[in-house]
């Protein structure tokens, strides 16, 4: 018998390790399953699961652009000037006016010299960790980055250091160890809602002749001058290469990196990922043109935003709920247990509040949360029905 018949013969087939996956994840909390949510045409921040209608605690879209009637108006003029899909790879045929429009957009927002448009924010961590480095690289990690770039990363080869959450002396301790050639780190924590010290990492840097990189996600459309994300906050920041995705505050779809002109021109010949990928939809690429447009013009969705934080951080401080010191429109609170993450998030659905149960191994062992983002179009009285139900249910737990 040759070693791959005897290897078929002594592994479990693979739907039997579909099940027996299915099986244990299952019996820990930790099976993830798809909702179906009905929208509500008319009120924003409300949907429907099973007939029962609930007011949505778990969303991304923080400044409610997804809905903007600006926002779908670029989408649909967009499609009726160029199609409603990308037809080709970026490098074929698939680049055109309205996705040079987009980056032209992102760069002067940003200040970087140069874009690179992808379908995803994973797809564009991913594609930037993999092309940039390789096995000869050290590269120093904020212990709480994104999957995709520690997916990336592990691809790319690379030795990957981890520095302790936002500690400037645990990463200066790894830079004068390992000499690592960058730096990654988010601006705002997608998990936890807390901003990098963007300043100081970028003096340490400096100091140590290494790239920044930083994954704005969370941050474009909210932090920074006119919210328009990590490269202008206050402060002495030089970041080499910035990721801005557009399904959180620009409410549409896909990611960008910007960068200096050498960079984008390196990643356009080896990123596998957008070689050979069909271009983002330009009717897309019209839409977060409009978003980002709303977003400097109407400084009005920021500050409604941040209303509803304070409303937020002061209710819960008059029921006394504890919460992390968070000043983001993501709002954890810590539970520790996934099975009692669960029912308090089931209990919360009861009463008519969708939440976010944030398990492992999205978060820590040990640290399983409720995951409560703010949105523009949360109104005070929704956020103070929400904190008396929720300080109840944590009162009772």
């Amino acid at each position: 018998m040759s070693d791959a018949a005897d290897r078929n013969t002594t592994q479990p087939s693979l739907q039997s390790r579909v099940i027996d996956k299915n099986r244990e994840l299952d019996n820990k909390g930790l099976l993830r399953k798809r909702v179906k949510v009905i929208l509500d045409t008319e009120h924003a921040n409300c949907f429907e699961v099973d007939d029962l209608p609930y007011i949505n605690f778990s969303s991304n879209d923080y400044l409610g652009l997804s809905r903007s009637a600006n926002v779908i108006d670029a989408l649909h003029k967009g499609a009726q000037d160029y199609g409603v899909g990308g037809t080709s790879s970026p490098l074929v045929t698939g680049y055109n006016q309205a996705h040079q429009q987009l980056e032209q957009v992102l760069c002067q927002a940003t200040g970087h010299e140069a874009a690179l448009l992808f379908c995803s924010g994973f797809s564009a961590n991913n594609a930037l960790m993999k092309s940039l480095f390789n096995d000869n690289d050290t590269v120093l990690a904020d212990k709480l980055v994104h999957a995709s770039v520690i997916d990336g990363l592990q691809e790319s080869g690379a030795v990957i250091k981890r520095f302790l959450h936002n500690d400037l002396a645990s990463a200066n301790t790894h830079f004068e160890r390992h000499a690592p050639c960058a730096l990654l780190t988010e601006s705002v924590f997608s998990m936890d809602g807390d901003i990098a010290p963007l300043a100081e990492l970028s003096a340490l840097c400096r100091q140590y002749n290494a790239w920044l990189i930083v994954d704005d996600a969370h941050g474009f459309g909210i932090i920074g001058d006119k919210g328009l994300g990590a490269s202008t906050l206050a402060g002495d920041i030089h970041i080499d290469a910035q990721i801005v995705t557009f399904g959180k505050a620009l409410g549409g779809q896909g990611a960008a990196i910007l960068g200096s002109r050498e960079l984008i021109d390196y990643l356009v010949a080896n990123a596998r990922h957008y070689i050979y990928s069909t271009a983002l939809s330009p009717a897309m690429a019209c839409a977060v043109c409009a978003a980002v447009e709303a977003i400097i013009e109407r400084p009005s969705l920021n500050e409604q935003l941040q209303q509803n934080i304070d409303c937020f951080i002061e209710a819960c401080k008059t029921k006394d709920i504890t919460l992390t010191g968070s000043t983001t429109a993501i709002q954890p609170i810590i539970i520790g247990d996934s099975a009692r993450t669960l029912a308090i998030a089931k209990r919360l659905k009861e009463h008519g509040f969708w939440v976010g149960a944030i398990r492992p191994p999205t978060v820590t062992q040990g640290s399983a949360r409720l995951r409560i983002t703010i949105t523009a179009e949360h109104c005070a009285e929704d956020i103070n029905a929400f904190v008396a139900v929720l300080a109840d249910i944590l009162q009772d737990d």
